[in-house]
């Protein structure tokens, strides 16, 4: 059974410092650092990649902010300054991978960079840093699932139960299912296909939408807080499109690395 300690891990006069911003601030740290490792290791303009990093993690952070307010407006535009209360949750992952990755390409061409390769560097590290960051949800009582008795049930206190459930002490803890996914999803592009996918620059990227996308479809189902659009799970259909771009990615990455000319 999981019991979340509160969101606030201490608090220095008036400064309150809150768990879900130090998990994000470790995430990003860490993942700088590993892909900094990475590309200069693969013999890559390290530097300028981390700086080419870095510009998209902010992207990717104000996308995911954007995404979850325009999906959860009854709520925001009830209350317009929650809308920069990042620290108190509320990061939608997919705006992140759409704004983020999009943006750091982008600048990547833009300094001569190669950029399917520094795509390729960031991913893993992607992964683990969504594993991390994951756990801010867990601290902020948010992204449960479900009603259920498991061994690994989650308690979520009265004042953050939806409305329908309050009458439930235990939910699905699909944080932990989806930091577990990433965690997974790491390790495979780490361990089994870098050096496999290595002669198609992109392929791992790729790899790395599309097997993020199947965890996230399945863990979805699952969630009580979902965006819906119609009788449509927003995410879920966000991911479904980023298994066809992974599908087509992949695909296009190896015929192009079967068309360069050989040296």
């Amino acid at each position: 059974m999981f019991v979340s300690p509160g969101a606030i891990a201490f608090q220095l006069g008036p400064v309150v410092i809150r768990w879900y911003g130090i998990l994000m601030a470790l995430s990003i740290v860490l993942g700088l650092w590993l892909g900094h490792r990475e590309a200069k290791r693969q013999g890559l303009p390290a530097e300028d990649i981390i700086s080419a990093s870095q510009w998209a993690i902010l992207a990717g952070l104000l996308g995911a902010r954007v995404y979850e307010v325009i999906f959860n407006w009854d709520y925001y535009g009830q209350y317009p300054s929650k809308i920069i209360a990042v620290w108190e949750g509320g990061l939608a992952m997919h705006g992140g991978l759409i704004v983020g990755p999009l943006v750091g390409a982008w600048l990547a061409y833009r300094w001569r960079l190669p950029v399917l390769r520094g795509l390729d560097v960031a991913a893993p590290y992607i992964a683990i840093g969504q594993a991390i960051g994951r756990w801010g949800n867990f601290f902020n009582e948010e992204a449960f699932g479900r009603p259920t008795d498991l061994p690994w049930k989650l308690y979520i206190s009265p004042p953050h139960r939806p409305p329908g459930f309050t009458q439930y002490d235990f939910f699905h803890p699909t944080f932990l299912y989806e930091s577990l996914w990433d965690l997974g999803v790491f390790a495979v592009l780490v361990f089994a296909l870098r050096e496999r996918f290595r002669p198609h620059p992109g392929a791992i990227f790729f790899a790395y939408v599309g097997l993020y996308s199947v965890g996230r479809f399945m863990i979805e189902g699952l969630r009580l807080d979902s965006f819906w659009l119609g009788g449509i799970r927003v995410p879920q259909a966000a991911s479904v499109v980023g298994v066809a771009v992974a599908i087509i990615g992949l695909i296009w990455t190896h015929r192009r690395s079967a068309a360069a000319p050989a040296h």
